[in-house]
């Protein structure tokens, strides 16, 4: 079946390219690519069909998040977060989605979601501060989604949730100054002492065992997914695009180079290169068949309504956090064969490079705390994580 977002992304490609030295500079993504990107309908992929949404296969909002990658990392990473925090809210209370949507279906929310902010009890919800930091494409968005504790009088933590915030309750500041992934505009979000209402609260315990509100309203199997595999595999997939696309650049760029050095001779009849080549392509295609793969079986069994068995679960976090290792392990083989010109900033396979390196130390591409859950369920211990 036809992704027809993606074909209608397509032709927006050499454009993003294009911008890509200016998002880098400006520290954020372009007014125009957002824009472009919302009228393709890409924001809106994962959004419930009742709110202007199109509710797609996830697989098919994941290959459209590497074809954006391909053109730019910073703006695939943007569109992968921005993209899909729509299906997250779907999980809330239908009056909080109507709060967000009912203006129109464009509204773009943003996150961050290290549970930071602490929520004290009040009459009809709670009272929340805190600090955030990495709220990747915040500017564009009019909505965040942050983490926060749920504390007792004594001021102990009693539950770990998600709340919804409406852009006139937090401010932005401008820190975002980083070496990979620049373009994001990843800034703070603060809220000095906020109200949220019950409805715009979310246990984050429920949606690990896929319940929420919004399941009331939004009966798709879509929304019968876990976070722990939809979000995860969700900062996996730029890293995937990112990588996939410098190697076209690489091919192209080097397919008739000649040596000046070490004997001379075109660079495509080395042998070393061509391995180089062989195993850069092989590490880019299996993070891609396994990611899809285990989203495609997830998909399926809440489609016909099938309990998600725990190792498919264990087994897409395994492999998701490996498809991040496969493309770093890719962009390394090809930025140390591609020679000095791989040192110039702004040259295409180093920000690859420092994008592919920056995306992996999201806390969801924690290699070791993913392959440790796999390792631990596969031995039969319990494995208790939101994160899965």
């Amino acid at each position: 079946m036809s992704n027809e977002i993606l074909e209608s992304v397509r032709p927006l490609l050499p454009a993003i390219a294009e911008r890509t030295a200016s998002a880098e500079e400006k520290r954020r993504i372009p007014d125009e690519t957002v824009t472009e990107l919302a009228d393709a309908g890409v924001f809106r992929m994962l959004q419930p069909s009742r709110y202007g949404g199109g509710e797609c296969d996830p697989v098919e909002f994941y290959e459209v998040v590497r074809a954006v990658s391909t053109a730019c990392g910073s703006t695939g990473w943007v569109v992968a977060v921005l993209g899909v925090h729509p299906w997250q809210l779907g999980l809330f209370a239908d009056r909080a989605q109507q709060e967000v949507w009912g203006s129109g279906p464009d509204t773009l929310l943003c996150s961050s979601y290290a549970p930071v902010g602490r929520l004290n009890p009040v009459e009809g919800g709670y009272e929340l501060s805190g600090h955030w930091s990495f709220s990747s494409g915040c500017d564009h968005a009019s909505w965040a989604l942050l983490g926060a504790l749920r504390v007792d009088d004594t001021g102990k933590p009693v539950d770990f949730l998600t709340v919804l915030v409406p852009r006139q309750d937090y401010r932005i500041d401008d820190v975002w100054d980083a070496v990979g992934l620049a373009g994001t505009g990843s800034n703070d979000i603060v809220v000095e002492r906020a109200f949220v209402p019950d409805h715009r609260v979310m246990r984050n315990y429920d949606q690990a065992q896929l319940r929420g509100p919004g399941q009331q309203v939004n009966s798709g199997s879509l929304y019968r997914m876990p976070f722990g595999a939809v979000f995860t595999s969700t900062v996996a997939a730029p890293v995937i695009g990112m990588v996939a696309g410098c190697l076209e650049g690489y091919l192209a760029a080097m397919r008739d180079r000649v040596r000046l050095s070490l004997g001379g001779g075109r660079f495509a009849e080395d042998q070393f290169a061509q391995v180089t080549v062989a195993r850069a392509a092989s590490e880019i295609d299996a993070a891609v068949l396994q990611t899809d793969r285990n989203i495609a079986e997830l998909y399926r069994c809440a489609t016909s309504g099938e309990t998600m068995p725990m190792e498919l679960r264990l087994r897409a976090r395994r492999d998701q956090v490996r498809a991040t290792e496969r493309a770093v392990e890719a962009i390394d083989l090809l930025f140390k064969t591609a020679g000095g010109n791989s040192l110039q900033h702004g040259n295409a396979i180093e920000r690859v490079w420092r994008d592919a390196h920056a995306g992996s130390v999201h806390v969801a591409n924690d290699a070791d705390r993913a392959l440790a859950m796999y390792g631990k369920g596969t031995f039969g211990l319990r494995v208790e994580d939101t994160l899965v």
